[in-house]
């Protein structure tokens, strides 16, 4: 059994009275065994309450976005036994944690799952621009990385529980959060959101910008660099880009932000040139002083994002400051392309 599903496990056990557990799906992997996939919520499971989820194993090679996902976990479930600010916390806010997106790409090894399908390259989404080769997302084989999945196919099942839960958790609130735990790009942690399909600007940019200025406002030696994915790279099938798509059709007044959290795992080769040797080092410290740091130093963004959510209504733009918001934000993040 993965170790990191066996530590999941212990603390599911040692939330039990405190947590909603579900298995979403069951990944068997080609001659090994059938991995769980977990959905894990706590808190006010009212419709009419905010919600933020925590993903994290999208890609089976990226453990540190796991253990990032599980050490906040882990954080509320033992502080529920003593911390009665966090028991009102909860009160007004649902948390939801998906672990381990993706198990079978964890037992094996890749950063795909074992049809070696890329998960972040299989939403039903078309880069409207172009994208680099290979990285964009590729259809000509799953023995390639970056594998799309065969046109017209159905999404992965790992894919597919993922967007469920999102479906089911956030997407119905008037008021919701993601955050996905990545690896393996730069020497900088950066905070994404969509687009990545294009380079045109979210709906919700005025909203992406006052999370951003209350953040800075809370934590200003902060280490993120916050911008669209777009500024970087545009690839086509990414899930949040689907499921923010859906969220704008499906009720037009909620407002669903996805945020990805790409740690630069280029930092940790810096460091030490011998993770260029190893598979797991290209995307995961692993020195274990080194890895404890990086989970402290993210522990706080979660713990924000938590309580940015719980109080949306103290900071998101009101609808005669949204105009200016977004002058603001598009000024910032995107320059001239946009006025």
């Amino acid at each position: 059994m993965l170790s990191e599903l066996l530590a999941l496990e212990k603390i599911i056990e040692q939330g039990a009275p405190h947590l909603d557990v579900r298995v979403v799906r069951q990944v068997q992997v080609p001659a090994g065994p059938s991995l769980p996939i977990y959905a894990i919520g706590i808190g006010n499971d009212a419709p009419d309450i905010p919600a933020v989820g925590f993903f994290g194993g999208v890609h089976g090679l990226e453990r540190i976005g796991t253990e990032v996902v599980m050490a906040y976990l882990q954080s509320v479930v033992m502080r529920l036994r003593w911390d009665a600010t966090l028991h009102r916390q909860l009160e007004q806010v649902r948390l939801v944690f998906m672990p381990i997106v993706n198990p079978g790409g964890m037992w094996s090894s890749t950063r795909a799952n074992p049809r070696g399908v890329d998960l972040m390259r299989n939403a039903p989404v078309e880069a409207m621009d172009r994208v680099p080769l290979w990285v964009g997302g590729q259809r000509l084989s799953p023995g390639l990385p970056w594998f799309r999945g065969k046109a017209g196919e159905p999404m992965e099942e790992e894919a597919q529980a993922l967007c469920e839960v999102v479906e089911a958790e956030l997407l119905p609130r008037s008021f919701s959060l993601a955050l996905d735990c990545h690896s393996g790009f730069g020497v900088r942690d950066r905070l994404w959101f969509p687009f990545a399909h294009t380079r045109k600007p979210i709906p919700h940019l005025a909203e992406l910008h006052a999370l951003q200025e209350i953040f800075l406002q809370a934590h200003s030696h902060h280490p993120y660099v916050i911008e669209p994915q777009s500024a970087q790279y545009l690839t086509h099938g990414d899930l949040w880009d689907h499921l923010y798509l859906q969220a704008c059709r499906n009720v037009p007044t909620h407002t669903f932000l996805p945020l990805t959290l790409e740690m630069g795992s280029w930092l940790w080769i810096k460091k030490n040139p011998r993770q260029l040797f190893s598979r797991w080092g290209i995307f995961n410290p692993l020195i274990d002083h080194r890895q404890q740091r990086v989970l402290r130093r993210h522990m706080l963004l979660l713990d924000f994002l938590s309580r940015a959510a719980c109080s949306h209504a103290r900071w998101a733009p009101a609808p005669e400051q949204r105009a200016q918001r977004r002058a603001d934000a598009l000024a910032a993040w995107y320059g001239d392309a946009f006025d």
